[in-house]
């Protein structure tokens, strides 16, 4: 992610949307319904609409049902994260610590939705760092993370991260031991 997000509250919601036209009339929606922060509000390739917005817990609920009441039939994905994980929300922000352990995890999802919840769960279930986050831009609308850590740390992150989501819509775990420093310095 290039631009720091503004993510004032605890709660975050997503809606993706397959109509770029319906995804303004969404985020105007939410955020007459109630007072949240819009995060993201934009096109992404190829054609899909994401609106990502925080708040309180009770507010983000509250426009998150409003938003898919809007969005109706051209909802791809969603996503609510009450209390989402501290470092899901500084890697939506680009802060990355940087700290590579022995292993790093990648996950690979179809939506931005699941790439976010696929996230958070993993952050919640191991003792791992987001090191990467990669959402829509440039990917084809996919996600993209990498998670470092031990090795058994960085498995039970995984573990959980493909539990969190449907099957179709994971594309992907890979897992890499000991990663090489050219790889870290260029790639990861």
């Amino acid at each position: 992610m290039s631009d720091p997000l503004p993510l004032p509250g605890p709660a975050l919601a997503l809606l993706e949307l397959d109509s770029i036209a319906r995804g303004y009339v969404v985020a105007d929606a939410v955020v007459k319904r109630a007072p949240v922060t819009l995060a993201m509000a934009e096109a992404v390739t190829p054609g899909k609409y994401l609106l990502l917005f925080s708040g309180g817990v009770a507010e983000v609920q509250e426009s998150f049902q409003e938003g898919l009441e809007v969005a109706g039939r051209t909802l791809l994905d969603k996503l609510l994260l009450p209390m989402a994980a501290d470092g899901l929300v500084a890697g939506l922000q680009g802060r990355f610590p940087g700290t590579f352990g022995e292993s790093v995890g990648i996950v690979e999802t179809h939506t931005v939705a699941a790439a976010l919840l696929c996230a958070d769960t993993a952050l919640k279930r191991a003792e791992v760092v987001l090191e990467r986050l990669q959402l829509a831009r440039g990917i084809g609308g996919k996600g993209v993370f990498v998670l470092a850590g031990e090795l058994h740390m960085v498995e039970a992150a995984l573990e959980g991260a493909a539990a969190a989501v449907e099957p179709h819509l994971l594309l992907t775990t890979e897992i890499i031991q000991r990663p090489s420093p050219e790889l870290r310095g260029r790639v990861l």
